[in-house]
C-alpha cells in the first residue's frame, strides 16, 4: 500500500475513535459564511449561516492550524457524496446524510497548518446540500484562507462534463459519478484555475431526456429553480468550455422519444436549425463574458464518431459568428461502451490543456 493510501486509511479509521472524543471537547464554530472559506462554483447564499451546494464539482475548503476538523451539513435526499480531500493529498469519500449532521473529516493530524477541502462529485439532480459550516477544536486556529486564484474556467456540459459513470465497471450506483476525476476539473486543477461547472448528465442544446433544455438552465444559480438567477459579474472566467450535443445526437434520430415530439413535433431539426441553435448559444454565453475564450469542444462518446455531423454543425456555427476568441477544439473518438473511463477523461484533459497553452494567453 502506497504512503498516500495509508495515510489516507490512518484518516479514516481515526476518525471513528476521534469523533467521540471530539465532541466532549470545546469547539470553534466557522460559520457556513465565514470569509475565510474559499468556495468554487456557483453557491448559494441567502440564508445567513448556511451556503448552499447544487453544482457538480462545487467546493469549500478552508486552512487552518490544529489537529482535527469537522463539517456541518444536510442532503436533500442523502444521495449526495463528496470527496474530502486533506492537505490537497488524501481523499476519501463522503455520502452525506438527509438528516443535519456533523460529520468527522479529520483527526489526530501532525501539529501544524492543514487544509480541507469538501468537492461534490455528484450530480445536480441528486439534490441540494446546505452546509453549515466548519468545527475545530477550541485551541485550533483559522488562518487566513490561501492564495487567491488568478484565473478561472467554466465549463458547460452534460454527462461526460459531469464525470457520470467514470467508475461504473467497479461501482454501478451513485459513486460511479466523480466530477473530481472528470477532464473538466483535470483542466482547472492543472492551470491552478478557479472552476465552475453548469452541467447535468442527459441534458442536450435542442433537446434532453428530460423536459429542461441548456438554454433553460444556464444562468440559474440554483438549478431546481427557474426564477434563480445567477449574477454573471460575481466571477468572470478568461475560458468558457462547451461540450454540449451528444444528447442531441442520440434524440434526434427518436420521433417517437416524448421529448423529440415536444421539442420537434413530428420531424427531424435541420441543418440550418441546429448550427443557429449552436451560435444562438454561444452567443448567449459571449453576451455575457465580451472578454473570454470561448472553446466549443465535443467528444469524446459517439458524436464524434468517424462520419459523425455534429463536428461539422459546431464548425459553422463559430465560424458565422467571426469571433477571433472563439475556437473549436474536438476530442478523439474513444470507440468504447459506456460513458468516458478515468483514464479516457484524463486523455480529453490533456488534449484540452495542449489546446489551450497554445491558444490562449491569460
Amino acid at each position: 500500500m502506497s504512503k498516500k493510501n495509508v495515510k489516507c486509511l490512518i484518516l479514516i479509521i481515526t476518525s471513528f475513535f476521534w469523533s467521540n472524543s471530539y465532541s466532549q471537547k470545546p469547539i470553534k464554530l466557522i460559520d457556513a459564511q465565514d470569509p475565510h472559506i474559499q468556495f468554487e462554483g456557483r453557491i448559494g447564499m441567502n440564508n445567513p449561516g448556511i451556503a448552499e451546494i447544487y453544482w457538480p464539482g462545487s467546493s469549500c475548503k478552508i486552512r487552518f492550524n490544529g489537529t482535527g476538523v469537522k463539517a456541518t451539513l444536510k442532503d436533500q435526499g442523502g444521495n449526495n457524496y463528496y470527496n474530502v480531500i486533506i492537505d490537497d493529498d488524501s481523499i476519501y469519500v463522503l455520502k452525506l446524510d438527509s438528516n443535519k449532521t456533523t460529520f468527522t473529516l479529520a483527526s489526530n493530524l501532525s501539529e501544524g497548518e492543514h487544509t480541507v477541502e469538501l468537492f461534490r462529485r455528484t450530480d445536480w439532480n441528486d439534490g441540494v446540500t446546505w452546509f453549515y459550516g466548519f468545527q475545530i477544536p477550541s485551541n485550533a486556529k483559522i488562518l487566513n484562507p490561501l492564495k487567491t486564484k488568478n484565473r478561472m474556467i467554466e465549463f458547460y456540459g452534460n454527462s461526460i462534463t459531469v464525470g457520470a459513470g467514470i467508475h461504473y465497471k467497479n461501482n454501478p450506483n451513485a459513486t460511479s459519478e466523480n466530477n473530481y476525476l472528470s477532464y473538466a476539473a483535470i483542466t482547472a486543477r492543472h492551470f491552478n484555475a478557479k472552476y465552475s461547472c453548469i452541467a447535468r448528465s442527459g441534458i442536450g442544446l435542442m433537446v434532453s431526456w428530460f423536459p429542461m433544455i441548456m438554454p433553460e438552465m444556464y444562468y440559474r444559480l440554483n438549478p431546481f429553480d427557474s426564477s434563480s438567477k445567477w449574477d454573471f459579474s460575481k466571477a468572470i472566467p478568461n475560458i468558457v468550455v462547451i461540450n454540449i450535443f451528444q444528447n442531441d445526437n442520440s434524440l434526434v434520430d427518436l420521433p417517437d422519444d416524448p421529448q423529440f415530439r415536444r421539442r420537434f413535433g413530428k420531424n427531424r431539426p435541420t441543418e440550418d436549425f441546429i448550427i443557429k441553435s449552436y451560435s444562438n448559444f454561444v452567443q448567449q454565453i459571449r453576451s455575457h463574458y465580451p472578454k473570454a475564450y470561448i472553446i466549443c469542444v465535443l467528444g469524446n462518446m459517439d458524436a464524434v464518431k468517424p462520419g459523425s455531423p455534429w463536428l461539422g454543425y459546431i464548425k459553422k456555427a463559430v465560424d458565422s459568428l467571426h469571433d477571433r476568441k472563439i475556437y473549436t477544439h474536438f476530442f478523439r473518438y474513444k470507440n468504447t461502451p459506456d460513458h468516458p473511463s478515468v483514464e479516457e477523461q484524463l486523455e480529453m484533459a490533456e488534449s484540452l490543456i495542449r489546446f489551450i497553452d497554445v491558444h490562449c494567453k491569460w
